[in-house]
C-alpha cells in the first residue's frame, strides 16, 4: 500500500514539474516576443499586439492540452496501481488460505502417524508374547519328539526281535519292493504317455498325409518285363528270322535286345534289362514289320531313326514332368537321364510318374509344415534319378543319384535328401525326412506297386522269423499283408511291462533290418489261461 502511494506521488510530482517547465517556457517566449516588439520602434503596435496575444493564446491552449494529457496519465497510473493492489491482495488471500489448508493437512497426517505408532507398539507387544508362547511350545515339542524317538527305537527293536530281520535288511527289502512298484508305475506311465503322444502325432501326420494324397491322385501302373510285338501273320516270324537266322542275329546285335520267338501265334517278345533299349528295339521292329522289308542294312537304318525318336520322346517326357512339377533350371545334361525314367518301372510303378507324384506330395506336406516348398519338391523329384544309371554304374541308386547331382552343381540340401532317402546316409535335414515320407506314400498307396508271390512270401517269413528269435515268444503271425505283426508270448516268462518292452524292441529290429513301404504295427499278446477238468 505504501509503495503504491509513493508511486502515485512521484508521478504527480513529475507531471507538475513538466507543467511548470512548460509554463516558464511559454512566459519566456512571451517576454522575448514582447521585447522584440518593443525593439521594432513600436511599429505596427496593434498588429504586433494582436500576434502576441494570438501566440500567447496558442501557448496557453498548448499548456492546457498538455496539462489535460498529464492529468489523464496520472489517472490511468492511479487506476493501474489500484488494480495491481487488488490483484496482489487477492493473491495474498489465496496464499493465506492455501497455507491454512496445508497446516490442517499436516496436523491430520501427524495425528495418523501417532495412531500408527501406537498400533505398531501394540503389535510388537503381541508378537513378543506370541514368540514367548512359541518358544514354550517348541520346547514341549522337542521333549515329545525325544520321547517318540525313544518309543520308536523300542518299537524297532521289538519288530526286529519278532521279525528276525535287522533294520538294514528290512530297509533293503522295503526299498527293493518300492523300486519294483516304481518301475511298474513308470512303465505304465511311460506307456500311457507314449500312447497319448503317438495318438496325437499319428492324428496330425495322418491329416497331413491324407491331405497330400487327396490333392495328388495318380493313375495305377503295372510293370512290363518284356515287350510284345503283334504280327500280321505267322509268316512274318520267318522274315524276322531271315535266311539261316541272319536277320534276327543282326537285329539282336544292333539293338542289344533278345528276340524271343515261340509258339504264341502272331506275336514275338523282346527282352532286355535296359528299358530304353528295349523300347527302341520295339519301335524298330514295329517299323520293320509295317514296312515289310527286313534285312541287316534296313534294320540298321530303322534303328538309327528309332533312336532319334526315342531321344526326342525322352527329352519331351522330362520337360513335361519338369513343367508339371514347376522346375525350370535343371542342368541340361540331367534332362535326358531324367527322361529315361519314363521307360523304367519299380514293382510295376513308372519311375518318372513316381517322381512327379512324390514331388507333389512333398510340396503339399512342406506347405502344411511351413517348409521351403521349392527345395522339398526338387529333392523329391530327383530322389530316384540314380535308377537311370544302375545298369551302368555300381552301387545303390541313392548314392549314384547323389553323386550325379553333386557333379552337376545341385544344392547340397537336395543332394543330401537324395542320398539319404533309403538310409544309406543318415538323414540330417527336414527335407531328407520329407523326401522319405513322400517316397513311401507314393510307393505304398493302393495300386501303386506290386511284387511277385515269391518275394511276398519271403518277406512275410523274414518278418515272422525276426520276432520269433526273441526269448519268451510262443507264436508269431504276419497279418494284413505284412502291415501288422502279432506276437504271442508265454505269460510265465514275460509280464505286462516286459510285453511293452518286447513290442518296442521288435519294432526297432524291423526298422533296422527290413526295408518295407509304409508302417508295420507290432502287437504283443500276453494271455493267461487256467484249465481244469471236472470228473
Amino acid at each position: 500500500m505504501e509503495l503504491l502511494g509513493w508511486i502515485a506521488a512521484a508521478v504527480l510530482a513529475v507531471v507538475v514539474a513538466v507543467i511548470a517547465l512548460l509554463h516558464r517556457r511559454a512566459v519566456a517566449a512571451f517576454n522575448d516576443e514582447r521585447s522584440n516588439l518593443e525593439r521594432r520602434n513600436r511599429l505596427d503596435s496593434d498588429a504586433a499586439r494582436t500576434q502576441a496575444e494570438e501566440a500567447a493564446l496558442r501557448v496557453r491552449m498548448d499548456s492546457e492540452k498538455i496539462l489535460a494529457q498529464s492529468q489523464a496519465r496520472v489517472r490511468e497510473s492511479i487506476s493501474d496501481a489500484d488494480r495491481q493492489r487488488e490483484e496482489l491482495e487477492a493473491s495474498m488471500s489465496a496464499q493465506r488460505a492455501e497455507l491454512r489448508e496445508m497446516r490442517h493437512a499436516q496436523e491430520r497426517m501427524e495425528a495418523r502417524l501417532h495412531e500408527r505408532e501406537d498400533r505398531l507398539a501394540a503389535d510388537a507387544e503381541g508378537i513378543s508374547a506370541r514368540a514367548q508362547r512359541q518358544e514354550v511350545i517348541r520346547a514341549q515339542l522337542k521333549r515329545e519328539q525325544q520321547e517318540l524317538g525313544a518309543m520308536r527305537d523300542d518299537v524297532e527293536a521289538e519288530r526286529e526281535r519278532v521279525a528276525g530281520l535287522s533294520r538294514q535288511a528290512a530297509r533293503a527289502e522295503v526299498l527293493a519292493e518300492a523300486e519294483r512298484h516304481s518301475r511298474l508305475a513308470a512303465t505304465a506311465l511311460s506307456r500311457d504317455i507314449e500312447a497319448v503322444a503317438k495318438r496325437d502325432a499319428e492324428k496330425i501326420a495322418r491329416s497331413i498325409v491324407v491331405t497330400a494324397i487327396q490333392r495328388c491322385a495318380s493313375e495305377q501302373t503295372s510293370e512290363s518285363v518284356v515287350s510284345t510285338i503283334d504280327l500280321p501273320s505267322d509268316d512274318m516270324k520267318g522274315r524276322i528270322i531271315g535266311r539261316e537266322g541272319r536277320n534276327i542275329r543282326a537285329f539282336e546285335q544292333i539293338t542289344g535286345v533278345n528276340v524271343l520267338i515261340d509258339d504264341t501265334p502272331e506275336s514275338v517278345l523282346l527282352s532286355c534289362f535296359d528299358p530304353v533299349r528295349r523300347e527302341t528295339a520295339r519301335l524298330t521292329l514295329m517299323d520293320l514289320v509295317a514296312d515289310g522289308r527286313i534285312h541287316p542294312a534296313r534294320i540298321e537304318e530303322v534303328y538309327e531313326r528309332s533312336q532319334r525318336s526315342i531321344a526326342e520322346r525322352i527329352q519331351r517326357e522330362a520337360e513335361d514332368a519338369m513343367a508339371e512339377v514347376g522346375i525350370v533350371d535343371l542342368h541340361e545334361d540331367l534332362i535326358p537321364i531324367l527322361g529315361a525314367l519314363a521307360y523304367r518301372t519299380s514293382y510295376g510303378q513308372n519311375v518318372l510318374r513316381h517322381l512327379v507324384e512324390s514331388a507333389h506330395l512333398a510340396g503339399v506336406m512342406a506347405a502344411e509344415l511351413g517348409l521351403d516348398v521349392a527345395i522339398c519338391k526338387r529333392a523329391a523329384f530327383l530322389h530316384d534319378i540314380g535308377k537311370a544309371l544302375t545298369h551302368e554304374v555300381e552301387g545303390p541308386h541313392a548314392i549314384v543319384g547323389a553323386d550325379l547331382l553333386r557333379r552337376h552343381g545341385e544344392d547340397e540340401d537336395v543332394v543330401h535328401a537324395v542320398e539319404a532317402h533309403h538310409n544309406e546316409v543318415e538323414p540330417q535335414t527336414v527335407e531328407a525326412i520329407l523326401t522319405q515320407a513322400a517316397d513311401a506314400i507314393s510307393g505304398s498307396r493302393p495300386g501303386a506297386r506290386r511284387e511277385s508271390l515269391e518275394a511276398y512270401v519271403e518277406r512275410m517269413e523274414h518278418l515272422e522269423a525276426l520276432a520269433a528269435e526273441r526269448s519268451g515268444v510262443d507264436r508269431v503271425y504276419a497279418m494284413q499283408a505284412g502291415r501288422e505283426l502279432r506276437v504271442m508270448v508265454t505269460p510265465e516268462e514275460i509280464d505286462d511291462g516286459g510285453a511293452q518292452l518286447l513290442a518296442r524292441e521288435i519294432a526297432r529290429d524291423i526298422e533296422k533290418k527290413l526295408s518295407y513301404p509304409g508302417q508295420i504295427k507290432v502287437t504283443v499278446v500276453r494271455e493267461s489261461r487256467a484249465t481244469e477238468t471236472a470228473h
